[in-house]
């Protein structure tokens, strides 16, 4: 069974596993981008699933994307 995601849920996940913190205030599905604040202060976006499951919980500036193969 799927978990049902809410925004609070979410900010609670966030605080709890990374050290970014979550700033949007609404969540209307898996594949709308979140936006959330690094701990260096750089603002990002990402969709919860990426932050989440491919464990992207930081800013480009901190973990550049790697490259494509």
């Amino acid at each position: 069974m799927n978990k049902k995601w809410t925004i609070d849920k979410i900010r609670e996940y966030v605080a709890k596993n990374s050290e970014s913190k979550l700033l949007s205030t609404e969540y209307h599905g898996f594949s709308q981008k979140l936006l959330f604040k690094c701990s260096c202060g750089q603002n990002f976006e990402k969709t919860f699933t990426k932050f989440k499951t491919n464990n992207q919980r930081k800013c480009e500036v901190c973990v550049p994307p790697r490259e494509s193969r």
